[in-house]
């Protein structure tokens, strides 16, 4: 439902200032509830704050660790060789409007890139984020943040299946994400991220991923 559905539906309320009231003091509950994420958030623990609830990961099946980490090492590699900007994984803190998230990896542009701090702990929304879906994780990866994420003008969003092995693009056009790309083989090349592309197969194959790397790097 779009923003100005709802925007509808509430003054079509004859009680829209109750309404309104109570969701102002709900969110007023939430902001204090946030406060308390920032203050006991844990560097070696992976937690996120999604809709006015403080979520707690649990340690992700050896699957999901290898197609995440060699997404970084592909993305990253070449983010640095050609200084584009910087790719974060995992507990990088973005901060949106409402929510918290830890991406599984995420890309900012040079341009946003070159204001962070050795020492910042929170960021703002990336240019490309990369989800690696689990069983707990699914439903948010694909509903929660596919919107937050479309809504606060994320470029790029990419979805990986460690159990089908596949890939999901969706770039953002108009203010939406368009799926332009699904599927297990193929080359898929990256909207965000200037001449990066690459075999799918090489996410989910440490021989191909090395050999994949040493061709984007030449």
């Amino acid at each position: 439902m779009s923003v100005s559905e709802i925007q509808k539906g509430i003054l079509a309320m004859p009680h829209a200032f109750v309404v309104l009231q109570r969701l102002q003091d709900a969110l007023e509950k939430e902001k204090e509830l946030r406060k308390h994420f920032y203050e006991i958030i844990e560097e070696n623990r992976k937690m996120e704050f999604i809709n006015g609830e403080i979520i707690f990961h649990s340690p992700v099946k050896l699957k999901h660790n290898e197609a995440n980490g060699r997404i970084y090492r592909l993305l990253a590699g070449f983010v640095d060789e050609y200084d584009l900007g910087f790719v974060g994984i995992e507990k990088i803190l973005v901060s949106l409007t409402r929510n918290d998230y830890e991406p599984d990896v995420c890309f900012w542009k040079q341009s946003k890139a070159k204001e962070f701090t050795e020492d910042q702990m929170q960021f703002p929304a990336p240019d490309l984020v990369v989800e690696v879906l689990s069983k707990s994780t699914a439903n948010n990866d694909r509903t929660t943040k596919y919107d937050d994420y479309e809504a606060h003008g994320v470029k790029e969003y990419w979805i990986i299946d460690p159990s089908k092995q596949t890939i999901e693009q969706y770039v953002l056009s108009h203010k939406k994400y368009e799926l332009v790309f699904k599927g297990k083989d193929g080359i898929i090349e990256s909207a965000a991220v200037k001449n990066f592309k690459f075999p799918v197969k090489a996410i989910f194959d440490k021989r191909l991923t090395n050999k994949v790397l040493t061709e984007l790097l030449k």
